[in-house]
Parts: structure tokens; C-alpha cells; sequence
């Protein structure tokens, strides 16, 4: 029994451990979801495999239900001449005004989503990283973002600790 608590304890923290934020990061605080909402096209990330080879990658997020956002990720894999999508949902951690989220494409496993850089204002761009500093992601609603803002989030994502220098730039056509 008392290894089996153990057990049970470790696994709860490995699951709140992935949807955190991290360490020395704050998410952006007075966030409107309603206003994050729509189209969002993805600028620049950190590599992964699940983004591996594709371009054109968008990602949309609509409300649920539920209180929750929908995710819908597309990206076109050249290669293989085809598009990829992946259906998701995420729910806020805490305060709906604080910009840190849950998101699962796999049943019950969930992983952070931090918005920690947003336009204020127009909800023009973002940069969203995930548990830990090997995710990031810089995303606006349009395929091309001014490159003065461009390298002011890289600058603030390597200030953070991020390895921007192996940021992977997304071609969109």
C-alpha cells in the first residue's frame, strides 16, 4: 500500500509538473481569450518532432462549451504532400485573466500553454512557451510579422533563457 501512494504521488506530480510555467517565466496577466480567439499563424518555434518537416502551420482556437478552447494545429508536409491537423483542447490552469493554460492532444495528458508575450493592443502577435524552455513558439495573425517586432520577442525568449539560436523560421506560401 505505501508504494502504491508513492507510486500515486509521483505520477501526480509528473502531470502537474507538464502543465506548469517555467521557472523565473510569468504568463501575461489581463488576458482576454475572447480576443485570442480566431487564426494564428505560427512565425517561428523550437523544434519538435511533431512539427518536423511541415510548413504553413496555423493553429485556430475556438470556445467550448465547456468553458475550454478548442485547438485545431494544421501544417503542410511537403514531403508527403499533405496536410497534418491535430485537434486539441485546453483549459485555463487558474484565473481566465492569466494566460496560462492546459492542453491535451492525447486523452487525459496534458501539457502547458503560457502565453508570455501579447500585443495588448490588437492581439496582433504572441509568444507561447510550454512547461519548459525546450517549447516556444512565436505566433501572429499574419503569415509575415514586422521584423522589428520579430527580433524584439527573440530577444526577449533569449533574455528568458531560450536557445534562440535554434529557432526553426516557418515558410508560409
Amino acid at each position: 500500500m505505501k508504494n502504491r501512494i508513492k507510486i500515486i504521488c509521483f505520477v501526480a506530480l509528473l502531470l502537474t509538473s507538464c502543465v506548469g510555467v517555467p521557472e523565473g517565466i510569468k504568463p501575461v496577466q489581463n488576458f482576454d481569450v475572447n480576443r485570442y480567439l480566431g487564426m494564428w499563424y505560427e512565425i517561428a518555434r523550437l523544434d519538435h518532432s511533431f512539427e518536423r518537416g511541415l510548413n504553413n502551420i496555423s493553429a485556430t482556437y475556438t470556445l467550448r462549451g465547456d468553458g475550454g478552447v478548442d485547438v485545431l494545429n494544421k501544417g503542410f508536409d511537403k514531403k508527403k504532400n499533405t496536410w497534418k491537423e491535430a485537434k486539441g483542447k485546453a483549459y485555463f490552469v487558474g484565473k481566465k485573466t492569466v494566460a496560462s493554460l492546459k492542453v491535451s492532444f492525447f486523452g487525459p495528458f496534458y501539457g502547458g500553454y503560457n502565453v508570455i508575450a501579447l500585443d495588448h493592443d490588437n492581439y496582433s502577435y504572441a509568444m507561447v512557451c510550454g512547461p519548459d524552455r525546450s517549447y516556444l513558439w512565436i505566433l501572429a495573425r499574419e503569415k509575415n510579422l514586422d521584423k522589428s517586432i520579430l527580433n524584439k520577442l527573440i530577444e526577449k525568449a533569449k533574455s528568458l533563457g531560450f536557445e534562440t539560436d535554434k529557432l526553426i523560421f516557418v515558410e508560409h506560401s
